[in-house]
């Protein structure tokens, strides 16, 4: 068989038709943009966002099925997930941009950072651990900072970015066969940016990319791409995938 047919028969074998992939965070960004790419792989997605309104309205929109939970809250989440059996693919994308130098800035304020990713993540997978399949894949989120910190008040969110990654390589030890993986994105494109940046938003892009190799921030949609890269190829493990464009080298 040649290497084309080869690559084809992969590529058919990474259908998630059948499969269930749960998203928290996947009422917006990144997380939506992979919800409807897992969806048009096959995928039963499931959504879990902080807000019921919202959720329920997201996931009609898109045919999705959904929950609202705070990832921050154990017992809510236990509740929201009671009732969800067997989860094949599990995406943890739910964090907000927690900003604020450490002499400055509330402690509770900045524990967020803390509590919204590595804390939450390891609540998330406790709870789940009987629904996870034996070769699930868990897929964290870091991101840019985590290699390029920088003085503006972001230390703690990059110190938390960070410990993701390391999160996700040593549970891909503990709990394997489970696969764990973190997506690194640069700057991305998505609402949370513009929530954060409100009016200087657009400024900021262009600033931002005119110092890019590609000249411009990454898409939701590339974003994801990356994501169901990491949930379709079975080889993947205890890895950092950055889709940034080079923004870390710069």
């Amino acid at each position: 068989m040649n290497t084309v047919n080869n690559a084809a028969m992969f590529l058919a074998d990474k259908s998630l038709s059948g499969k269930t992939v749960l998203i928290f965070g996947g009422t917006s960004g990144i997380g939506l943009a992979t919800a409807l790419q897992a969806k048009n792989a096959g995928a039963n997605v499931i959504v879990v966002g902080s807000d019921p309104e919202r959720s329920a309205r997201i996931a009609s929109e898109h045919g999705l099925a959904w929950r609202a939970a705070d990832i921050t809250q154990r017992a809510a989440v236990e509740t929201a997930l009671k009732d969800i059996g067997h989860v094949d693919h599990l995406v943890l994308m739910a964090g907000s941009f927690v900003a604020g130098k450490i002499l400055e800035a509330d402690t509770g304020y900045l524990r967020r950072a803390f509590d919204e990713r590595i804390w939450a993540a390891i609540d998330v997978i406790r709870t789940l651990h009987r629904q996870l399949d034996d070769h699930a894949s868990i897929t964290f989120i870091s991101g840019v900072l985590a290699d390029r910190p920088n003085a503006w008040g972001t230390a703690v969110l990059a110190a938390a970015s960070a410990a993701m990654e390391a999160l996700a390589r040593g549970l891909a030890l503990e709990l394997a066969p489970r696969r764990f993986n973190t997506l690194s994105p640069g700057t991305t494109d998505t609402p949370l940016l513009g929530r954060t940046l409100g009016s200087a938003r657009d400024g900021y892009v262009a600033d931002l990319s005119a110092k890019l190799p590609l000249n411009k921030i990454v898409s939701m949609q590339q974003a994801a791409a990356a994501v169901m890269f990491l949930i379709q190829n079975d080889f993947m493990n205890g890895e950092t995938l950055h889709i940034d464009g080079g923004q870390r080298l710069v």
